[in-house]
Protein backbone atom coordinates (compact mmCIF):
# COMPACT_ATOMS: atom_id res chain seq x y z
CA UNK A 1 0.00 0.00 0.00
CA UNK A 2 1.26 3.26 -0.67
CA UNK A 3 1.21 5.62 2.10
CA UNK A 4 3.58 8.39 0.98
CA UNK A 5 4.28 10.11 -2.16
CA UNK A 6 7.26 12.81 -2.51
CA UNK A 7 7.65 14.45 -5.25
CA UNK A 8 10.43 16.78 -6.80
CA UNK A 9 10.51 20.20 -8.61
CA UNK A 10 12.04 20.52 -11.77
CA UNK A 11 13.45 24.67 -11.27
CA UNK A 12 13.94 25.22 -14.83
CA UNK A 13 10.69 23.95 -15.97
CA UNK A 14 6.95 25.63 -15.46
CA UNK A 15 6.26 22.69 -14.23
CA UNK A 16 4.79 23.73 -10.64
CA UNK A 17 5.18 20.63 -8.38
CA UNK A 18 3.99 22.47 -5.18
CA UNK A 19 0.34 22.54 -7.09
CA UNK A 20 0.60 19.03 -8.67
CA UNK A 21 1.06 18.02 -4.78
CA UNK A 22 -2.14 19.81 -3.11
CA UNK A 23 -4.07 18.40 -6.87
CA UNK A 24 -2.77 14.98 -5.74
CA UNK A 25 -3.40 15.62 -1.70
CA UNK A 26 -7.13 15.77 -2.45
CA UNK A 27 -7.97 12.71 -3.80
CA UNK A 28 -5.87 9.72 -2.88
CA UNK A 29 -5.14 8.13 0.45
CA UNK A 30 -1.74 8.91 0.99
CA UNK A 31 0.56 11.61 2.05
CA UNK A 32 2.38 13.95 -0.25
CA UNK A 33 5.05 15.71 0.24
CA UNK A 34 7.56 18.02 -1.91
CA UNK A 35 11.01 18.36 -2.31
CA UNK A 36 13.90 20.42 -4.42
CA UNK A 37 15.02 18.86 -7.90
CA UNK A 38 16.35 15.16 -7.26
CA UNK A 39 19.16 15.21 -9.51
CA UNK A 40 20.74 17.97 -6.90
CA UNK A 41 19.78 16.45 -3.85
CA UNK A 42 21.08 12.78 -4.40
CA UNK A 43 23.42 13.31 -7.21
CA UNK A 44 26.83 12.30 -7.20
CA UNK A 45 30.19 12.14 -9.01
CA UNK A 46 29.37 9.00 -10.88
CA UNK A 47 25.46 9.95 -12.30
CA UNK A 48 27.20 12.45 -14.93
CA UNK A 49 28.17 8.99 -16.19
CA UNK A 50 25.03 7.12 -15.74
CA UNK A 51 23.57 9.67 -17.55
CA UNK A 52 26.29 9.30 -20.54
CA UNK A 53 25.73 5.78 -20.50
CA UNK A 54 21.58 5.90 -20.77
CA UNK A 55 22.02 8.62 -24.12
CA UNK A 56 20.22 7.39 -27.17
CA UNK A 57 22.67 7.11 -29.83
CA UNK A 58 20.48 6.16 -32.46
CA UNK A 59 16.55 6.43 -32.61
CA UNK A 60 16.17 3.40 -34.35
CA UNK A 61 19.12 1.45 -32.78
CA UNK A 62 18.63 -0.09 -29.12
CA UNK A 63 22.08 0.64 -27.97
CA UNK A 64 22.89 3.29 -25.58
CA UNK A 65 25.64 5.37 -24.17
CA UNK A 66 28.80 7.02 -25.11
CA UNK A 67 30.65 7.94 -22.17
CA UNK A 68 33.81 9.79 -23.89
CA UNK A 69 34.78 12.34 -21.50
CA UNK A 70 33.42 15.31 -23.47
CA UNK A 71 30.19 13.97 -23.02
CA UNK A 72 30.37 13.21 -19.65
CA UNK A 73 31.76 16.91 -18.97
CA UNK A 74 28.57 17.87 -20.69
CA UNK A 75 26.40 15.27 -18.43
CA UNK A 76 28.49 17.21 -15.33
CA UNK A 77 27.44 20.28 -16.53
CA UNK A 78 23.80 19.89 -17.42
CA UNK A 79 23.25 18.57 -14.07
CA UNK A 80 25.18 21.71 -12.39
CA UNK A 81 23.33 24.10 -15.03
CA UNK A 82 20.22 22.54 -16.34
CA UNK A 83 18.72 25.38 -17.98
CA UNK A 84 21.75 24.65 -21.04
CA UNK A 85 21.30 21.34 -21.61
CA UNK A 86 18.90 19.52 -24.43
CA UNK A 87 18.51 17.80 -27.06
CA UNK A 88 19.23 14.36 -25.88
CA UNK A 89 16.79 11.40 -25.42
CA UNK A 90 17.72 9.41 -22.51
CA UNK A 91 17.21 5.51 -21.84
CA UNK A 92 14.04 6.36 -19.44
CA UNK A 93 14.55 2.28 -17.60
CA UNK A 94 18.15 3.05 -17.63
CA UNK A 95 17.92 6.39 -15.57
CA UNK A 96 14.88 4.92 -13.59
CA UNK A 97 17.58 1.96 -12.02
CA UNK A 98 20.14 5.11 -11.49
CA UNK A 99 18.00 6.96 -9.49
CA UNK A 100 16.49 3.98 -7.79
CA UNK A 101 20.15 3.20 -6.49
CA UNK A 102 20.31 6.69 -5.08
CA UNK A 103 16.87 6.81 -3.55
CA UNK A 104 17.48 6.46 0.59
CA UNK A 105 17.47 3.02 1.77
CA UNK A 106 14.58 3.70 4.00
CA UNK A 107 12.91 5.25 1.63
CA UNK A 108 12.76 3.04 -1.09
CA UNK A 109 9.92 0.42 -0.03
CA UNK A 110 6.78 0.16 -2.04
CA UNK A 111 5.05 1.89 0.43
CA UNK A 112 6.95 5.36 -0.07
CA UNK A 113 6.61 6.81 -4.47
CA UNK A 114 9.05 8.70 -5.32
CA UNK A 115 8.36 11.27 -8.26
CA UNK A 116 10.82 13.11 -9.73
CA UNK A 117 9.62 15.73 -12.11
CA UNK A 118 12.82 15.74 -14.59
CA UNK A 119 13.97 18.27 -16.93
CA UNK A 120 15.26 15.05 -19.50
CA UNK A 121 13.46 13.84 -22.17
CA UNK A 122 13.42 10.08 -21.57
CA UNK A 123 12.21 7.19 -23.91
CA UNK A 124 11.90 3.62 -24.00
CA UNK A 125 12.33 1.10 -26.91
CA UNK A 126 10.01 -0.56 -28.63
CA UNK A 127 10.31 -4.04 -29.80
CA UNK A 128 7.47 -4.16 -31.99
CA UNK A 129 8.90 -1.37 -34.22
CA UNK A 130 12.80 -1.04 -33.84
CA UNK A 131 13.04 2.30 -32.61
CA UNK A 132 12.69 4.64 -29.66
CA UNK A 133 9.44 6.46 -28.43
CA UNK A 134 9.92 9.17 -26.72
CA UNK A 135 7.41 9.15 -23.11
CA UNK A 136 5.74 11.70 -20.77
CA UNK A 137 6.53 9.02 -17.63
CA UNK A 138 7.94 5.86 -16.53
CA UNK A 139 6.09 3.82 -14.26
CA UNK A 140 7.71 2.50 -11.08
CA UNK A 141 9.94 2.80 -8.26
CA UNK A 142 11.00 5.96 -8.54
CA UNK A 143 8.63 7.01 -11.33
CA UNK A 144 9.70 9.33 -13.85
CA UNK A 145 7.57 12.38 -15.21
CA UNK A 146 9.38 14.12 -18.19
CA UNK A 147 8.03 18.09 -18.27
CA UNK A 148 9.78 18.37 -21.61
CA UNK A 149 8.28 14.46 -22.80
CA UNK A 150 4.66 16.08 -22.48
CA UNK A 151 5.44 18.50 -25.77
CA UNK A 152 7.57 16.18 -27.42
CA UNK A 153 6.01 12.69 -26.55
CA UNK A 154 2.62 12.60 -28.01
CA UNK A 155 2.27 13.42 -31.58
CA UNK A 156 1.44 17.10 -32.81
CA UNK A 157 -1.03 17.36 -35.73
CA UNK A 158 1.56 17.03 -38.83
CA UNK A 159 0.89 20.61 -40.15
CA UNK A 160 1.98 21.85 -37.03
CA UNK A 161 5.78 20.67 -37.97
CA UNK A 162 5.45 22.24 -41.39
CA UNK A 163 4.50 25.67 -40.10
CA UNK A 164 7.24 25.30 -37.29
CA UNK A 165 10.39 24.52 -40.21
CA UNK A 166 8.19 27.25 -42.70
CA UNK A 167 8.62 29.73 -39.77
CA UNK A 168 11.97 28.64 -38.86
CA UNK A 169 13.28 28.55 -42.45
CA UNK A 170 11.70 32.41 -42.91
CA UNK A 171 13.09 33.83 -39.50
CA UNK A 172 15.97 31.76 -38.28
CA UNK A 173 13.67 30.84 -35.07
CA UNK A 174 11.04 29.10 -33.47
CA UNK A 175 7.89 30.75 -33.46
CA UNK A 176 5.58 32.01 -30.15
CA UNK A 177 3.33 29.20 -29.36
CA UNK A 178 0.55 31.76 -30.00
CA UNK A 179 1.57 31.72 -33.96
CA UNK A 180 1.07 28.23 -33.87
CA UNK A 181 -1.72 27.80 -32.45
CA UNK A 182 -3.42 30.44 -34.64
CA UNK A 183 -2.22 29.01 -37.80
CA UNK A 184 -3.09 25.19 -37.15
CA UNK A 185 -5.86 23.41 -36.45
CA UNK A 186 -5.91 21.16 -32.96
CA UNK A 187 -5.07 21.77 -30.03
CA UNK A 188 -1.57 21.27 -28.46
CA UNK A 189 0.81 21.62 -26.03
CA UNK A 190 4.15 23.20 -26.70
CA UNK A 191 7.22 24.11 -24.42
CA UNK A 192 6.25 26.77 -21.43
CA UNK A 193 2.81 26.20 -21.68
CA UNK A 194 1.12 27.84 -19.39
CA UNK A 195 -1.00 24.72 -19.03
CA UNK A 196 1.87 22.36 -18.24
CA UNK A 197 1.32 21.89 -14.42
CA UNK A 198 -2.39 21.12 -14.89
CA UNK A 199 -1.69 18.24 -17.87
CA UNK A 200 0.86 16.59 -15.24
CA UNK A 201 -1.35 16.17 -12.54
CA UNK A 202 -2.45 13.33 -14.38
CA UNK A 203 0.47 11.77 -15.22
CA UNK A 204 1.97 11.69 -11.57
CA UNK A 205 -1.25 10.27 -10.44
CA UNK A 206 -0.76 7.53 -12.62
CA UNK A 207 2.42 6.84 -10.74
CA UNK A 208 0.66 6.31 -7.95
CA UNK A 209 -2.26 4.05 -9.63
CA UNK A 210 0.56 2.11 -11.01
CA UNK A 211 2.24 1.20 -7.48
CA UNK A 212 -1.63 0.95 -6.05
CA UNK A 213 -3.47 -1.46 -8.51
CA UNK A 214 -0.57 -2.73 -10.90
CA UNK A 215 -2.71 -0.99 -13.70
CA UNK A 216 -0.63 0.60 -16.31
CA UNK A 217 -2.88 2.90 -17.56
CA UNK A 218 -6.71 3.30 -18.55
CA UNK A 219 -8.27 2.51 -22.01
CA UNK A 220 -10.68 5.27 -21.51
CA UNK A 221 -9.13 8.34 -23.70
CA UNK A 222 -11.57 10.63 -21.89
CA UNK A 223 -9.69 9.46 -18.45
CA UNK A 224 -6.61 11.00 -16.84
CA UNK A 225 -5.13 8.28 -16.25
CA UNK A 226 -5.34 7.02 -20.27
CA UNK A 227 -1.82 7.29 -21.77
CA UNK A 228 -2.52 9.06 -25.24
CA UNK A 229 -0.24 9.02 -28.14
CA UNK A 230 -1.48 12.20 -29.70
CA UNK A 231 -1.36 15.71 -28.71
CA UNK A 232 -5.50 15.85 -28.99
CA UNK A 233 -5.92 13.22 -26.57
CA UNK A 234 -3.92 14.08 -23.89
CA UNK A 235 -5.91 17.61 -23.91
CA UNK A 236 -8.85 15.42 -24.09
CA UNK A 237 -7.46 13.38 -20.79
CA UNK A 238 -6.03 15.87 -18.82
CA UNK A 239 -7.41 19.01 -19.65
CA UNK A 240 -11.38 18.55 -19.89
CA UNK A 241 -13.70 17.22 -18.06
CA UNK A 242 -14.88 15.19 -16.30
CA UNK A 243 -11.44 13.94 -15.28
CA UNK A 244 -12.06 10.35 -14.60
CA UNK A 245 -13.58 7.66 -15.80
CA UNK A 246 -16.74 5.78 -14.02
CA UNK A 247 -14.61 3.38 -12.87
CA UNK A 248 -11.79 5.31 -12.01
CA UNK A 249 -14.01 8.22 -10.53
CA UNK A 250 -14.96 5.77 -7.92
CA UNK A 251 -10.90 5.50 -6.86
CA UNK A 252 -10.30 9.14 -6.76
CA UNK A 253 -12.35 11.55 -4.81
CA UNK A 254 -13.45 14.37 -7.01
CA UNK A 255 -13.56 17.86 -6.10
Amino acid sequence: MVERITLYRAPTTPADADVIAEWLDRRVDATVAVRDRFLSQFGDEALPEDFAEARVLDPDAPETGNTMLGIVRYEERALERPERAGGVIYDGLAVQRALHDRVPTEECGLDHLHVPLLDRVVGTWGDHDGRWHKRVNVLGQPALVSVPGVYEAPAKPEQYYKQQQKHAMLSGDAPPREVLENEVDGEFLVADDPRTTEALCGYALQAYHYLKTGEEFCDEPDCRLSNPHRQPGVIEAQLRDPPFCDRHAELYRQE
